[in-house]
């Protein structure tokens, strides 16, 4: 009744010419800021390859009868790149693996004194170690006094970063229960990348009653309150992270309250309420395949 293309750059284009020659209704979901990661990684190239990709992106979303983005910044950007029917479809998040509850473990204790022997401030962060994250960053907090960084992940950039971060922790992929137990540990978040088109890893550590900083830019403008779940720093301003890290790091009081209501903030987002969001659009374009309009335009 409906060809879902959850990921439709590559494969997913031609799921939808073909729905679209067997009059099947189609949604397609924009989730990853390909044109963006193509310049970064483009060098010479970088401009014209970015060009090409938005054009491609503009080609096969406008195959759809509807696209849906997880966030108003995304919706922003396709919208200045002419890709048509939009709609905002966030993303879930399971709050009973990810609790601030684990705080209270044997198992965070023992992890924070590994992590933390001398009561430090763990800074952590969750996700691939890779170029497009800009981990590059996190070297303007590295040397900030009482502040022990973690990172949870793995990618082509961990060599380059255990150079360029000596001191930090290591601590490899994880998933599941290891994974919500290393974020309940966490006593900040800490997010470096400017093309993120949602963030999940941000809600993950609200979840867990973690306070998040993220760049002022992309996905986390719809997640991190600032002053009230976490601080959004302006990425294009050196010094800013380690001005907004080094505000929640020096008063305990702030991370506690915001730890609270990072928990409070996403409690309501669970993953049956995002589907349930998902099948309403399903159903509108179906029903708007049975329009007459549709029917006369087709």
């Amino acid at each position: 009744e409906v060809v879902h293309a959850a990921s439709p750059f590559g494969l997913g284009a031609r799921g939808l010419a073909a729905a679209r020659n067997l009059g099947i209704p189609t949604v397609a979901v924009y989730q990853t800021d390909m044109p963006s990661y193509v310049a970064q990684h483009g060098g010479p190239i970088g401009p014209w390859a970015h060009r090409a990709s938005w054009a491609w992106v503009r080609h096969l979303h406008s195959l759809a009868d509807l696209t849906l983005a997880p966030s108003s910044a995304a919706i922003e950007e396709l919208t200045a790149h002419g890709v048509p029917r939009l709609a905002l479809w966030g993303r879930g998040v399971d709050t009973s693996t990810y609790s601030p509850q684990l705080k209270q473990t044997p198992e965070s204790a023992h992890l924070r004194s590994r992590l933390a022997p001398d009561g430090e401030v763990i800074v952590g962060y969750v996700g691939r170690l890779a170029p497009e994250k800009e981990l590059h960053r996190l070297a303007e907090i590295a040397d900030l006094p009482g502040v022990s960084l973690a990172l949870v992940g793995d990618g082509p950039s961990r060599t380059d970063l255990e150079r360029l971060l000596p001191r930090a922790h290591f601590l490899g992929r994880q998933e599941g229960a290891l994974l919500a137990l290393s974020y309940a540990s966490f006593d900040c978040f800490c997010h470096t990348g400017t093309k993120e088109t949602f963030g999940q890893t941000l809600q993950e550590a609200m979840a867990s009653g973690v306070p998040v900083v993220a760049p002022a830019a992309g996905g986390p403008l719809d997640i991190v309150k600032p002053g009230v779940t976490g601080l959004l720093f302006d990425p294009g301003t050196l010094g800013e992270l380690r001005r907004s890290v080094g505000t929640l790091v020096a008063d305990e009081g702030m991370r506690r309250r915001m730890s609270e209501s990072a928990a409070r903030s996403v409690a309501d987002r669970s993953w049956a309420g995002l589907v349930g969001s998902l099948t309403q659009h399903y159903r509108s374009v179906i029903i708007a395949r049975r329009s007459p309009v549709h029917s006369r335009a087709a």
